[in-house]
């Protein structure tokens, strides 16, 4: 027979009844009232991470619902200690059947498990049928359970355990009910801790063995299994072990020389902050459990400066709390805010650099860098006291109509227009002094229609303006300081600031570009080519070109020019 002294911690100590099962008090009170009722519903489904208890808690309830000895159904006073049935917690019951879901997914094994629960149990008063892992069965099984889960038979009982509630069907879970296994605190795990360290006589330290505690996020497996590993160190040390051995131990940060880091990031110091940092390489850190800690120190820094207390946290020491409180207090939300961003973003690249530490640097130098990066609001205030003192900008407004039927063309248009006003900005003139001087009137230019526009913008050699306002521009409105336009998708991308800008220039006055958006409107070419056309057609039917055919019947006409 195995000897109980040599197995592992998370067996040894695995619960037996709902008495030593830590962390789960609401779940553990609703099971037993419904045994206690005899309200027991025809499947369990209990979800959570790994290491919570959920195998532990259908074992537990397998024996709830089939003890006799101790558990009176119908007494509420009876105790709450179950028969001690070894064969139901090793899996050798023949009544309780427990599987592995992941090593058998298929039809044919749910189909074979169906056919075997219509047998009536040997010994016990229900036949349970505990499946962990069941979101790894596949649709076909799924399927396959429903009728016989809606309405098993009456000695019949399902468990079902899973660490991934979303990939089971809905029908499936509406047909359970759920009991949701939440992460056990931590302060409850160091209690349990220290229970199990006085059993095994280990020599542990409380800063230690909240440290273990946290490390293991939630699970009591996780605890156990790294309070095992230690308590084999601390034999082979023969003395206490403290906080610093199981830092290293578990490649955990110091937490005081994780804030001095943050101390010299936010001062400026990067020859500083990267020897500090080098300094928790050479000791042993993981780069993850790393940056996992840098985060939640910017989160208690946050904490203090949103909620103004961080003294009731349990994982912080007198000193860290002292610590984080002066940080706060010359740190702003927004830098912490960018902190936390880029820390997440180093996370993820830890998986593409072949050298973690590297990454590491880089962030505690961008870090450096971003930490007086003005905020988004200083940024908005800076651009609206540049509006305020800017007396001559262009005003360019945009008039969009109603959206026509022809929705291919209007989002084809709507994109020019949006390009067009991402390129729009204010401008205003640049004067060859800064002393006042009054300008000379034939410098300034008086455009009173769009054709001299365009001739204004030959003589100035503004070619690419030119061409845009013949060939991709259809005039709507023009008056003395505003034009209303079209535009197709084949305009200039600075068109309108390049336009703005030369207005200014040319006339020293500011214009209103009207950007509106129709159809039907022809560009300055397509005018001029169909009065073109038609001042051919007029003329092919005159007479002096009837008296040009008769004596060049081969000749066409393709021109005309005035005197």
């Amino acid at each position: 027979m195995e000897n109980i002294n040599n197995k592992i911690l998370a067996l040894k100590y695995r619960p037996k009844n709902f008495d030593e099962l830590i962390g789960q008090d609401i779940m553990v009170k609703t099971i037993i009232n419904s045994i206690r009722l005899n309200k027991i519903p025809n499947a369990y489904l209990l979800t959570g991470i790994r290491g919570v208890g959920k195998t532990t808690t259908a074992r537990i309830i397998a024996k709830a619902i089939n003890c006799n000895k101790h558990f009176d159904h119908g007494d509420k006073n009876k105790s709450q200690e179950f028969c001690n049935c070894e064969e139901i917690s090793s899996s050798k019951h023949l009544d309780v059947l427990e599987m592995d879901a992941a090593s058998k997914t298929g039809i044919d094994d749910v189909r074979e498990l169906i056919e075997s629960s219509q047998y009536n149990p040997t010994s016990a008063k229900y036949k349970i049928i505990i499946l962990d892992e069941v979101h790894m069965l596949s649709k076909q099984a799924f399927n396959g359970l429903l009728k016989t889960l809606e309405e098993p038979p009456p000695h019949l009982k399902f468990i079902f355990a899973t660490t991934e509630v979303k990939k089971i069907p809905i029908t499936i879970i509406s047909r359970c009910q759920r009991f949701d296994l939440h992460r056990v605190p931590i302060q409850v795990l160091t209690n349990n801790l220290k229970k199990i360290l006085l059993l095994e006589k280990g020599k542990i330290s409380d800063g230690a063995l909240k440290l273990i505690a946290k490390a293991a996020e939630g699970s009591v497996r996780d605890s156990l299994s790294l309070l095992d590993r230690a308590l084999i160190s601390q034999q082979v040390e023969e003395k206490e072990l403290d906080e610093n051995f199981i830092r290293k131990m578990l490649g955990i940060a110091d937490r005081s020389k994780v804030l001095d880091l943050m101390k010299f990031i936010f001062e400026g110091n990067q020859k500083e902050s990267i020897n500090q940092l080098r300094n928790l390489v050479n000791e042993g850190i993981d780069p993850t459990s790393f940056l996992n800690d840098f985060m939640e120190m910017i989160y208690f820094i946050l904490q203090k400066k949103r909620l103004g207390d961080v003294d009731s946290e349990l994982s912080l020491s007198e000193s860290e709390t002292t610590e984080i409180n002066l940080i706060s207090k010359k740190i702003d939300i927004s830098t912490l805010i960018i902190f936390w961003q880029f820390t997440i973003k180093t996370l993820e690249e830890l998986s593409i650099v072949a050298n973690p530490i590297l990454s590491l640097e880089m962030l505690i130098i961008r870090l450096i860098h971003l930490k007086d990066i003005p905020s988004y609001e200083g940024i908005l205030d800076k651009i609206k006291e540049n509006n305020f003192n800017n007396n001559d900008e262009i005003l360019i407004s945009q008039n969009i109509e109603k959206k026509e039927e022809n929705n291919d063309e209007e989002n084809e248009s709507d994109q020019v227009l949006k390009n067009q006003i991402k390129n729009i900005r204010q401008t205003k003139p640049e004067l060859e002094s800064a002393k006042p001087k009054t300008l000379n009137e034939n410098t300034v230019k008086k455009i009173s229609s769009f054709d001299e526009l365009i001739k204004l913008l030959l003589i100035e050699k503004e070619i690419e303006l030119k061409y845009d306002l013949e060939n991709n521009v259809s005039l709507i409105k023009f008056t003395e300081g505003n034009i209303s336009i079209s535009i197709n998708e084949k305009i200039g991308k600075n068109f309108v600031r390049n336009l703005s800008s030369k207005l200014l220039n040319l006339t020293k006055k500011r214009w209103v570009i009207t950007l509106m958006k129709g159809n039907g409107h022809k560009t300055l070419t397509e005018i001029q080519s169909m009065k073109k056309k038609e001042l051919l057609e007029k003329e092919k039917k005159g007479e002096i070109y009837k008296k040009f055919k008769d004596i060049f019947p081969d000749g066409e006409l393709i021109d005309i020019k005035k005197k």
